[in-house]
């Protein structure tokens, strides 16, 4: 499912090859250095250049498919299989053991998965996010099940002294037809676990003819059952013996610190028990602690109580005048000059200038809040030097960083260990509140202790999905195609958070759905300009292709309605016939970080997915008064998406959702039911953002503090039915992802189906009451 080197290499002809063509054919793989002889003359030298890691190899750990590290059997049968990617609701601490267990040929009753605590050096990468678990592990995890298998057939031919070639592992036993013997896995464990591992080429996967488990819709999350008991742990659910609890006072602004304070009332407060300084860090952010004063009490309420009776005076720093108002005017006027240029083929400003039905629109999205229903929360002991700590993190292995650097202790004195995420949608890849609750034992000389934050500091510190400006322009022909495409995106920069000073979007950020449109446009032209982060900005579920999908989604229905066109005619027309295009093609550098080879963009299965999800939405039907249809289509994480939204706006403005219809082609499927449920969500939290979702400053700090002011799609407000429909793939193409793709359509299909019901059109987010009638 991934190139080699050896792969990429055989692209390049080897016949009639002379050594010039054959360093030009190479020239990605290999360099010339450059060195002083002892005669002072410079020499090239040609030396060879590592091949260039893509997927799970490029990731930090890469992946290891290594059955001893991943599974183990008892004597009574139970297999049990480790989940080292973090569950969130996505439901990968299922489905990545169910592929093992498919190729393993095991008993699905008799499989336990227990969660494994951070060491990436003996379980791979276990970042979760970025939608790659699945597409990066799916091959690995094959490997493990396919692997311990042959393990169990060897131990089993061997003790019934038979050819390897006639006993076979099926329904968690080893069979011999000639003689009709079995031994259970149980059984066999034990034997099968003192052999080597075997070469890889000794290992032969299923045919997916013969899958079992993967893609089948009959499974349920291992931890189901659990959860709607209440029988799980997530990391607020924390107990450990002799805990204190705390709550932190932080910097209401970014970069701000403690003046002075007067803990003397709060030590009055009953349940208090000791109040700490903590100290921030300068610039940039990382994820580092935000600093504050913590209040350590006997259990959390005490704790909030005796944060209420601090008396702080801040002092605020540089980014006290941070203002969404004024520096949504700042982006304006940076996205309407020239700027850093990202992608350019033709000569757009030249054609521009020409006379010609121009359009031009700006479009804007606020900062966004993760907002989890489970707020960051993480407990920490330290004994004998050693930190342990328990909290939901995407990131383990950060997390296990983080928390040493914080504390001074070495890597391996510091044990993480993941709980299940009450959601996370990026924001607990940054393990800020761990390295808070490990600081906090340690001043506590190695109590336990457990930082909650309240909704209001989750909203409060958040590392922000970035706010935006998109600037598009375009001249149409007498035909009204494009003759011309301008995008100027102003945003605040991810690099922020890693570089002190970086500004504008980096080229990876503009490759989500800026700088990638396959549009068969002759003229294209991306920039970006720079503009300051007064915040710490962070992923988000999809990250920048929400900004740039709203902007361009939305920018090619008003040139279709200017051109008088069929929205999705256009759009077809736009996307152009069916063909595989190297990203580079696009100035597209990075590519979500896979093989440009295995992972083109794909017009045709673009274009599939908009045939798809307006066939069944129901396109180009007749609708009441006040009812429209909008449509869109993005690609994002190697999968393509395209939504229609049929929405209802009646005589007061108020908008209601009676039908979505969203295709998705993620490629191969592994459970079909997590991925409706990963889509269906996608889609109510697009909905959210696109009606209600809104972080504002002032003075330099959030003024949202709860849900009373940072709105949620309520249920009353949810589409009354929303149709996934997926499309099937044979198992001999890459997989894309899920969790993030399904975000990036819903805005801009909402707000153009919110134009065919209106003639209102819809740039700025969120929508709240701009359709209300004064």
């Amino acid at each position: 499912m991934s190139a080699t080197f050896d792969e990429e290499i055989a692209a390049v002809p080897a016949t009639n090859m002379t050594r010039r063509s054959w360093l030009k054919g190479v020239g990605a793989f290999t360099g010339l250095v450059l060195t002083v002889g002892i005669n002072g003359v410079v020499n090239a030298v040609e030396t060879p250049v590592p091949p260039k890691k893509y997927g799970g190899a490029s990731m930090s750990g890469g992946t290891v498919d290594n059955p001893l590290v991943f599974v183990s059997i008892g004597a009574d049968g139970i297999v049990t299989i480790v989940a080292h990617r973090s569950e969130m609701g996505q439901g990968i601490r299922s489905s990545l053991p169910l592929v093992v267990a498919d190729e393993l040929d095991a008993d699905w009753s008799k499989v336990r998965v227990v969660q494994a605590n951070a060491d990436e050096s003996r379980f791979g990468n276990q970042n979760t996010d970025g939608s790659r678990s699945m597409r990066h592990f799916f091959t690995p995890m094959r490997q493990v099940g396919a692997t311990a298998r042959l393990m169990l057939e060897t131990a089993a031919a061997s003790r019934w002294n038979v050819p390897l070639s006639e006993v076979s592992g099926s329904n968690h036993a080893v069979h011999h037809a000639k003689s009709g013997r079995s031994l259970g896995y149980g059984a066999l464990a034990v034997d099968a676990a003192k052999l080597p591992l075997p070469l890889p080429a000794q290992i032969h996967l299923k045919d997916p003819a013969q899958f079992r488990y993967i893609g089948k819709d009959k499974f349920s999350s291992v931890d189901f059952q659990n959860i709607v008991t209440g029988n799980t742990q997530y990391g607020i659910d924390v107990r450990l013996d002799g805990m204190v609890y705390a709550v932190i006072a932080r910097p209401p602004v970014f970069g701000g610190k403690v003046a002075s304070f007067d803990a003397a009332d709060a030590l009055k407060v009953p349940g208090v028990i000791r109040i700490i300084e903590l100290k921030g860090s300068p610039p940039p952010a990382l994820f580092n602690p935000l600093g504050g004063i913590a209040v350590i009490a006997s259990n959390t309420w005490a704790a909030i109580k005796g944060r209420e009776a601090l008396k702080i005076t801040w002092d605020d720093g540089p980014n006290a005048s941070y203002d969404s108002t004024v520096f949504k005017v700042t982006m304006q006027e940076a996205a309407r000059k020239p700027a850093k240029v990202m992608r350019n083929e033709g000569d757009t400003m030249a054609v521009l200038a020409k006379a010609g039905k121009r359009i031009e629109a700006e479009y804007y999205i606020p900062h966004l809040a993760h907002a989890t229903m489970e707020p960051p929360a993480a407990t920490a002991r330290i004994v004998n030097g050693k930190c342990e700590v328990w909290a939901c993190v995407q990131n383990p292995q950060g997390t296990r960083a983080t928390v040493a650097g914080s504390l001074g202790l070495k890597l391996d004195d510091v044990k993480i260990n993941v709980t299940l995420l009450g959601g996370g949608f990026g924001r607990k890849s940054k393990p800020d509140f761990a390295a808070e609750a490990g600081l906090l034992s340690q001043a506590m000389d190695g109590k336990p202790v457990k930082v909650t934050w309240t909704r209001e500091d989750d909203l409060r510190h958040d590392y922000l999905h970035t706010v935006s400006l998109e600037h598009l322009e375009s001249t149409l022909d007498e035909k009204g195609r494009p003759l011309a495409w301008l995008h100027r995106s102003a945003a605040p920069t991810i690099s922020s958070t890693f570089v002190a000073g970086a500004k504008g979007e980096s080229a990876g950020e503009l490759g989500m759905g800026a700088i990638n449109i396959p549009f068969v446009i002759p003229n294209i032209r991306v920039e970006a300009p720079e503009v300051e982060a007064h915040t710490r900005i962070g992923w988000f579920r999809s990250v920048f292709n929400i900004p740039h999908a709203f902007a361009v989604q939305s920018f090619v229905a008003e040139l279709a309605a200017a051109a008088k066109r069929d929205h999705r005619e256009y759009l077809l027309e736009l996307i152009g016939p069916a063909r595989k295009i190297d990203p580079k093609e696009m100035s597209d550098s990075t590519n979500y970080g896979e093989s440009p080879i295995l992972y083109p963009l794909d017009t045709g299965r673009m274009r599939n997915v908009v045939e798809v999800a307006t066939r069944e939405g129901g396109w180009g039907r007749k609708v009441a008064k006040g009812h429209g249809l909008g449509l869109a289509v993005a690609y994002s994480f190697m999968s393509y998406v395209a939504a229609v939204i049929e929405v209802v706006v009646n005589e007061n403005g108020e908008i209601s959702i009676p039908r979505v219809d969203v295709a998705i082609d993620c490629g191969p499927t592994v459970t079909p039911d997590r991925i409706r449920s990963q889509v269906e969500g996608a889609c109510i939290m697009g909905l959210s953002l696109a009606m209600t979702g809104e972080i504002t400053f002032k003075n330099g700090a959030v003024v949202q503090g709860n849900f009373h002011e940072y709105d949620v799609l309520r249920a009353l407000s949810a589409p009354k039915d929303i149709h996934v429909h997926i499309v099937e793939h044979t198992y001999d193409m890459p997989m894309g992802g899920v969790g993030e793709p399904g975000t990036p359509p819903i805005a801009p299909a909402l707000c153009n189906a919110i134009f065919a019901a209106t003639g209102k059109r819809i740039r700025d987010l969120p929508i709240r009451q701009q359709l209300t009638k004064a």
